[in-house]
């Protein structure tokens, strides 16, 4: 079929020109196998696959329908070598020139996976992924630490959740960088200095998602050897859901999202509350049963007392003797319960924002009602409210500082 040649004095619609090019570009090259590295791998809800095949000097973008990519026999991801055979096309509703992938086979690993590789299966065999020695977060944290960047839109996400989930519990953040040169020694000298400080009951290594060149600081060894070494149990929330560093692989718990990881390790406030109504309701209704079983049973044995005098009297004795175990039944579990109900109460108090306050600690407000965090947020001259334990305080600034 010759090339689509206009008139001289034809104007072409844009869809136009574009099929045009395209019967072109798809003559001129028919299938061909292409070699690169794929980056931003990504498998639709469809089952189509879209991806970008690049090496050190160009990129093209890639989609692999449903029906081929099934057919793979592997997991394709982001730094593998791969070889394509695809047809070069142009996607004229976009205008944009891609491969339509019909096989892919792998060609070799790219340097950076690579190395993760290696690093992996290194510290697999040394046993510093060994699940026996992986800790639980505890249930109820007296306090929580994360250490990522200050700047990272994965710390306003973990915070927002934590306050979400249980304002009640206080929130140390460990400032370091997440990305560059020499951020993994810093993240490294970071957990152990909080390990050491031991001022928090879990820690968060968290940061937003990016490609395996931006979370590569989290695969550097010294930053998976770090978790393992904390005196505090880590959760590692990095990137997105399907994003796996070496710190995932040594983190006490791997968490799919920074936010994750904050609801991993804060208990929310109202389910605990729930839990102890639920609690409150079951033991009440335990007692009650028992007591009535109880008293159906000295019926019983009231149906069966006979008139002699003897048996009668005997009889009433041995109702006595079980009123009275009844009764100290009764009375054991009533403070079984009571003593349950206190322990659960004492549980939750550790969370109630006034029990805080009458340990010492005090809340600061400006004059809009916002609680200070960070003394970088007031001015001098600003007046603030402090609210205590009993009563409050209104001051003003004079100074402030970091």
């Amino acid at each position: 079929m010759p090339p689509f040649t206009p008139p001289a004095a034809a104007v072409l619609s844009v869809s136009e020109l574009l099929r045009s090019v395209r019967d072109t570009l798809e003559r001129r090259f028919p299938l061909a196998w292409v070699r690169g590295e794929l980056s931003n791998f990504s498998r639709a809800p469809s089952g189509h696959c879209y991806f970008t095949l690049k090496d050190d000097a160009a990129q093209v973008d890639c989609v692999m329908f449903r029906g081929r990519a099934a057919a793979l026999d592997w997991e394709p991801a982001n730094g593998l070598q791969a070889e394509v055979r695809a047809l070069a096309t142009l996607y004229e509703p976009r205008g944009r020139f891609q491969l339509n992938v019909e096989a892919m086979r792998r060609a070799g690993l790219g340097p950076l996976y690579e190395r993760f590789l290696r690093l992996r299966d290194k510290l697999e065999r040394e046993g510093l992924f060994d699940p026996a020695a992986k800790r639980e977060p505890p249930r109820l944290p007296r306090r929580i630490g994360v250490v990522t960047s200050l700047a990272a839109a994965a710390l306003r996400d973990v915070l927002t959740t934590l306050a979400r989930r249980n304002p009640a519990i206080p929130v140390i953040v460990y400032p370091v960088p997440v990305q560059g040169e020499g951020a993994a020694e810093r993240i490294a000298a970071m957990l152990a200095a909080a390990s050491a400080r031991a001022e928090c009951d879990v820690l968060l290594l968290v940061r937003g998602g990016g490609s395996i060149e931006d979370l590569w600081q989290f695969n550097e060894e010294s930053v998976a050897r770090a978790i393992r070494a904390s005196a505090i149990p880590v959760v590692v929330g990095v990137g997105h859901e399907t994003d796996f560093t070496i710190a995932d692989f040594a983190a006490d718990r791997r968490a799919p999202t920074p936010t994750a990881a904050a609801e991993m390790a804060a208990p929310s406030r109202a389910e605990l509350l729930v839990r102890l109504a639920e609690a409150s309701r079951r033991l009440s209704r335990e007692a009650r049963r028992r007591i009535e079983y109880a008293m159906q049973a000295v019926d019983g044995f009231a149906r069966r007392l006979v008139h002699p005098a003897a048996r009668l009297q005997a009889s009433r004795q041995s109702v006595a003797h079980l009123l009275a175990r009844l009764s100290t039944a009764a009375a054991r579990r009533l403070e079984a319960a009571a003593a349950e109900i206190g322990r659960l109460r004492a549980s939750l108090s550790g969370l109630d924002p006034g029990a805080v306050l009458e340990r010492g600690y005090s809340i600061t407000r400006d004059q809009v009602g916002n609680v200070i965090r960070d003394a970088a947020r007031v001015r001098e001259g600003e007046r603030l409210r402090t609210t205590l334990a009993k009563g409050w305080l209104e001051s003003e600034v004079k100074k402030a500082g970091s």
